[in-house]
């Protein structure tokens, strides 16, 4: 597993490097989802209830409830906005709005 992780981590450091040195297209430069996210804590973060939060961010209620009490995960695309409502809660704001 830790070589895997390992080899993982070199080739997204070699693609940086590449993309730097202009060796290699920036558009091509692909996003990886997070693993695992903390849902319930991103939400109490925010002092939101899970209907709260669901009605907000566009989830139903019973899928966040699911993923609150590990009945499943959240697929990679709702981990990535999960992980956007983490770390800047005002840019899903900012871009709805816009």
């Amino acid at each position: 597993m830790a070589k895997k992780n390992f080899e993982r981590i070199m080739e997204g450091l070699n693609d940086a490097a590449a993309i730097a040195e202009g060796r290699a297209d920036p558009t091509t430069f692909r996003l990886h989802p997070p693993g695992a996210v903390d849902v319930r804590g991103i939400r109490r973060s925010q002092g939101l209830t899970q209907a709260e939060f669901a009605a907000r961010y566009g989830f139903t209620l019973g899928r966040l409830r699911d993923w609150e009490q590990g009945r499943t995960e959240p697929d990679p695309t709702s981990r990535i906005l999960l992980k956007v409502i983490e770390k800047e809660p005002g840019a899903i704001t900012r871009a709805l709005e816009a």
